[in-house]
């Protein structure tokens, strides 16, 4: 099975994620109707799906079927999705995701349009995290919907489980490493956080949670795991890439990361290995969303002086290496598998947005 066949089941994901809200909206007390109608437009604004076509594709590998039936987990892996979106635009105080305000943003607006008492932004970021908390069993219902044996649906939860564990532990190393001068950072820190906060949730615990529900055995899902690790640390690093705003033209973002002051390989390299011009052309934007065009433009000429654009880019390469050689070993994947795993590493690394 091709990446697109896969991609013909989305708007099937689609709908299961609508009806979940359809359904917590007619069992939930009129007053909560709205919040749930703010959730359901964040998570169905949009977004690349990745991690539910994951899923789908985790199934068929182990299964040689159509993926229809782990539909509810594709939509699961979304709601999980939100989940982390909305916790993680607060703390990195985004203003803008898919395209609109993030959602801790439009409820601060909801806040000064009802004319609430106390500080919007406060309301925002108290409904926000509970909103996102609230995702939670939007991912409990929809992997449990699966019409999959009792055991397999145990099993992927439990595999849901290992996932939120370790996708919260990235996240707490991020925050840390947010609060350390950029000289403390080193590159293993950065990749750490990428193992577990990206790599584990964005690719190897959908395949095998897909697989998982298909029957897939140990085999596979070790090759599953192995290929979705590095893969994973591939994607996000090209992520930091175009958040960096190399290739924005392209991608459509911005230089975003530096002034959210994110330690992203790019720039603790450059820390490490550039000169001091290069340093204090860095120092100069990172955290400052005040930063000026000029200013960034020659933050980003420091990184790629300084060698660390070629060298995230040398990561990436080696990473997408590393997992495709996983791939070609493999004696749990049939030559079509093998096949549709190159295409998702493609995806992954290969992207412009």
């Amino acid at each position: 099975m091709e990446f697109a066949r896969l991609a013909e089941y989305l708007p099937k994901v689609e709908r299961a994620i609508a009806d979940s809200y359809a359904t917590a909206r007619r069992q939930s007390p009129a007053a909560f109707r709205p919040y749930l109608e703010r959730s359901r437009e964040f998570t169905l604004r949009g977004g690349k799906r990745f991690r539910a076509l994951l899923v789908l594709a985790g199934y068929h590998l182990a299964t040689r079927r159509e993926p229809l039936a782990a539909v509810p987990a594709a939509a699961a892996l979304e709601h999980f999705q939100s989940w982390m979106l909305i916790h993680d635009d607060i703390i990195d105080h985004s203003e803008t995701r898919r395209g609109g305000p993030t959602l801790h943003r439009l409820l601060a607006e909801d806040h000064r349009a009802m004319g609430g008492l106390g500080q919007p932004d406060d309301y925002g970021l108290g409904i926000g995290i509970t909103l996102g908390d609230l995702e939670e069993p939007f991912t409990v219902e929809s992997l449990l919907a699966v019409r999959s044996p009792a055991l397999r649906r145990l099993a992927a939860m439990a595999e849901y489980a290992r996932m939120t564990r370790w996708t919260a532990y990235g996240q707490l190393l991020d925050v840390r490493n947010g609060a350390i001068d950029v000289a403390g950072v080193r590159e293993q820190d950065v990749l750490l956080v990428h193992k577990l906060k990206s790599a584990v949730y964005t690719v190897s615990a959908p395949l095998r949670i897909g697989a998982i529900l298909g029957g897939g055995r140990a085999a596979l899902l070790d090759d599953l795991d192995a290929f979705g690790m590095a893969a994973g640390v591939a994607f996000q690093l090209r992520d930091d890439v175009l958040g960096t705003g190399f290739e924005s033209d392209a991608s459509g973002k911005s230089a975003n990361d530096l002034q959210e002051g994110k330690r992203t390989l790019l720039v603790v390299y450059a820390w490490h290995h550039g000169t001091d011009a290069d340093r204090e052309a860095i120092r100069a934007v990172l955290g400052r969303s005040d930063a000026t065009v000029a200013d960034l433009d020659r933050a980003r000429e420091a990184i790629r002086t300084s060698g660390s654009l070629a060298h995230s880019e040398k990561q990436i390469t080696a990473l997408r290496a590393i997992a495709m050689r996983r791939v070609r070993r493999s004696r749990s994947l049939d030559p079509a598998g093998k096949a549709l795993l190159g295409e998702v590493a493609e995806r992954l690394v290969r992207r412009s947005a």
